[in-house]
């Protein structure tokens, strides 16, 4: 089968975290020993026994392709991101990047709010999801889109409310958002149930201050993620690694309470 060389910027280029994701897949793809998958769980009868993982995605993003054929393909996706770690779990995420890239065309931003921080707040989304997913659900792959979509709206209306803050127009609030108390633990933050989780799990050492403050100032409060990693003199990048990080901790401390 005949590959497309990994296509090359200019280093002066800066690449947008969907860019840059897709680089690190396409190098997987690419090379004179590329990553593979069974050929016959997107394709029911392939002319080879195996395709690279970017010859996949093609047949599993294709209108034509059986949602059963899809299911089984990214049921083995999840399955190896789980199993064997990375680079699967690289590949797990990139799979879904042809998704969100339409999903992120046809969303209505703010013009404060970068294209660059809605990527990323997609892809951060896909990971925390991709650990928690059941790779025997047939819907897995419904469930990280859903993840992504939820997030980046999630920001989308974050960065309304931070633009009519900011004009000095009054603010929507949300039903739960309206009771507001107080919790040493996050130092004085305004809070009501959702900051009541993170300071029970700050008390709980499953986050530490640092990271508590991070998940609300970004995702309860609407701060650019590009203001906090310039105030705590990191990249975005390492920035939303480290709030994934934090928060796939704490969605595994909720569900352990749940049960």
């Amino acid at each position: 089968m005949h590959h497309r060389p990994v296509p090359r910027r200019p280093h002066t280029a800066r690449l947008s975290p969907l860019e840059e994701l897709e680089q690190s897949f396409l190098a997987l793809a690419r090379t004179a020993r590329p990553l593979t998958m069974p050929a016959h769980l997107v394709c029911d009868d392939p002319s080879e026994e195996a395709w690279p993982v970017d010859q996949i995605r093609v047949r599993l993003a294709h209108p034509s392709t059986r949602p059963e054929l899809r299911a089984r393909t990214w049921s083995e996706v999840v399955r190896r991101a789980h199993e064997l770690g990375e680079p699967w779990a690289v590949v797990a995420v990139a799979m879904t990047v042809p998704v969100l890239r339409r999903m992120l065309s046809r969303l209505a931003r703010p013009a404060h709010l970068e294209r660059q921080e809605v990527e990323q707040e997609a892809l951060a989304a896909v990971a925390v999801a991709l650990a928690e997913v059941d790779a025997g659900d047939p819907g897995a792959d419904r469930e990280l889109f859903a993840a992504a979509d939820r997030a980046v709206h999630r920001l989308v209306y974050a960065a309304r409310r931070r633009g009519e803050r900011e004009a000095g127009e009054p603010m929507v609030h949300l039903g739960r958002l309206r009771a507001r108390a107080t919790v040493e633990d996050l130092e004085g933050l305004t809070v009501s149930d959702e900051y009541q989780v993170l300071a029970r799990a700050v008390r709980a050492r499953v986050v530490d201050v640092a990271e508590a403050q991070l998940i609300a100032r970004t995702r309860l409060q609407g701060e650019s993620m590009g203001t906090l990693a310039g105030e705590r003199g990191v990249s975005m990048r390492q920035l939303y690694r480290h709030r994934t990080a934090a928060e796939q901790r704490l969605a595994s401390h909720l569900r352990h309470q749940a049960r």
